[in-house]
């Protein structure tokens, strides 16, 4: 009869045995691994809403029929516009819960990622499907009272942790499941984030004409049913995650073995709590920062920069925008929301294809196509603007869309060959704070030259000219530091002896569940081939019929 030793006895810890715990996640022999990115994906394709937000701001801005707007009309503060109950809010004030999504997704993956590595990704997914379900919920509350705080802690604050936990729950658990193909692991599920809105914004939309009635507008039983709906699948997806036991790897796949000192993957690890004083994080968080800053500057301002710049031209009507009337604004908006349709496509298609193509190329390679071909095409954008070539324009900003979202996708599995496999969840927790760095950087780039462009009385057609070059600046930048990235030193890694311990520390139940269980791993767990193609179906259906909606939408862009 064995003895469990308690911590620092050189055994372990009485097993955690819970339904949300480590050691129930641990896959025994025969499991398909191919079960796990349907997993990741229903949960990214909920979060992912937060980049559809935006189908809410004009009904929310409208929710009190006849009411004067609080910023508008009455030149309320924002502050103001919180706790006001009998006017309606700002778009500009609305547009707020956008900003703090991607700001408490930084920093909550950032504080919590090292809590996620302990306790698995289940009870990081439950508890990011209990904050981004529960926030929609304080947000109904919100629009029912009419109360704009409450929408800012339900969906800003909490949905925000929720977006954050959510986004990189995955993350470790995937690359330790593909480590043969890493950037297309976690490619697949950040897909999911990018697809999101995808599904999300047109399903709002039909929900809330569904809801409609003369005395309301539909957004707080939207906001109900989508949370409810989400909840479902994010649980769903909580409960399919499942991590690989100790020295698993794939069937026939042997480890590569690093044939010089410099090699870019590294088979150490190194600790997250060492990461902030590497030089090499800050390289990759800078590189990351650049490359999301420029992207999501345009993305940011697509709509209205394709309108500006061609004008009546989008409609066959050779005017400049300022001399449209309005039936034809109204044409134009059509076009470039199509052309809004497009860009998500693309946004998506790059997570998966760059991703991939970082197995062959490899990361650093992969994030230098990504600048110098993205300082190529902003800088070939005014000069297509000018020559009035709407397909070189939009072809060039697909592009740069699709290795924006390919920056994203590709960076984890980037982390993971610089800094090991052990903490990769927790260090891209922390690298994510340059997301929310290049949130408030490139939108307040774009938008400020823009006006103060305007305000130099420059032709809408040129304002975004010189906006253009800085973003090649930009990414210049991000090329140079992601250049420097070099393999680390030894004194980073840890010592064989300090990863045992965190091993000890980090994976203790799934390790003691091992043991008890036999050294196979565990109990055999085959998986039926039906199991993985109705997992697929699950999240395969809603992302198809996403397409669908948004193919749609697209191609009034060429009509």
């Amino acid at each position: 009869m064995s003895t469990v030793l308690e911590p620092g006895q050189g055994g372990f810890a009485a097993p955690d045995t819970g339904l949300l715990s480590k050691e129930r996640t641990v896959a025994g022999p025969g499991f398909n691994r191919w079960l796990v990115p349907p997993a990741a994906l229903a949960i990214h394709l909920c979060i992912g809403m937060a980049y559809g937000f935006s189908v809410f701001w004009l009904p929310l801005s409208k929710s009190l029929t006849g009411a004067k707007s609080c910023g508008k009309d009455l030149g309320m503060s924002f502050f103001g516009e919180l706790f006001a109950s009998n006017c309606n809010w700002s778009i500009a004030t609305l547009g707020w819960m956008y900003t703090l999504f991607f700001v408490f997704l930084g920093c909550a993956a950032a504080i919590w990622g090292g809590w996620l590595e302990r306790a698995g990704p289940r009870k990081a997914g439950v508890v990011a499907a209990i904050c981004w379900c529960g926030g929609m919920l304080i947000s109904a509350i919100g629009i029912y009272l009419h109360q704009f705080w409450l929408m800012i802690l339900g969906s800003g604050v909490i949905g925000g942790v929720g977006l954050g936990l959510g986004y990189i729950s995955p993350v470790s658990t995937l690359i330790k499941w593909f480590p043969d193909r890493r950037g297309m692991a976690t490619g697949m599920a950040i897909m999911g984030f990018g697809g999101g809105a995808m599904i999300g914004s047109p399903l709002a939309v039909d929900l809330m004409k569904n809801f409609s009635t003369p005395a309301g507008n539909g957004v707080l039983q939207t906001f109900v049913v989508m949370a409810l709906v989400y909840f479902v699948f994010m649980i769903g997806g909580a409960f399919g995650y499942r991590i690989p036991a100790s020295g698993w790897k794939p069937t026939g796949w042997t480890p590569p073995v690093a044939k010089t000192s410099n090699a870019m993957i590294t088979q150490r690890h190194v600790h997250v709590k060492k990461v902030w004083g590497i030089p090499q994080f800050w390289l990759i968080w800078l590189a990351l920062m650049m490359n999301v800053s420029a992207g999501i500057g345009v993305i940011g301002m697509a709509s209205p920069m394709l309108q500006e710049v061609f004008g009546g031209n989008l409609i066959g009507i050779p005017k400049h925008f300022s001399e449209l009337d309005k039936t034809q604004l109204a044409a134009i908006a059509v076009v470039a929301g199509g052309f809004a349709a497009l860009l998500s496509l693309f946004n998506i298609a790059g997570r998966f294809f760059w991703a991939s193509m970082s197995d062959f190329f490899g990361r650093k390679v992969t994030y230098s196509i990504f600048f110098v071909l993205g300082m190529i095409l902003y800088a070939s954008l005014p000069s297509s603007a000018g020559a009035g070539s709407k397909l070189m324009f939009v072809g060039a900003v697909c592009i740069i869309v699709s290795m924006y979202g390919g920056g994203f996708a590709t960076v984890p599995a980037y982390l993971a060959d610089i800094f090991g496999t052990q903490f990769v969840g927790a260090i891209h927790g922390r690298l994510l704070t340059a997301w929310s760095t290049a949130g408030i950087l490139g939108p307040v780039v774009v938008n400020y030259m823009r006006e103060y462009q305007l305000g130099l009385g420059i032709p809408r057609e040129q304002v975004y000219n010189q906006t253009m070059y800085i973003l090649v600046a930009f990414l210049a930048i991000g090329l140079i530091c992601n250049l420097l990235v070099r393999p680390l030193p030894d004194k980073w890694f840890m010592t064989d002896a300090e990863l045992a311990e965190e091993k000890r520390l980090a994976h203790e139940k799934s390790v003691l569940s091992e043991n008890r269980l036999g050294s196979s791993g565990g109990r055999a767990e085959p998986t039926p081939a039906v199991a993985v193609w109705l997992a697929w179906l699950a999240v395969g259906i809603p992302l198809a019929w996403g397409t669908y909606r948004t193919l749609l939408a697209a191609a009034k862009f060429f009509q």
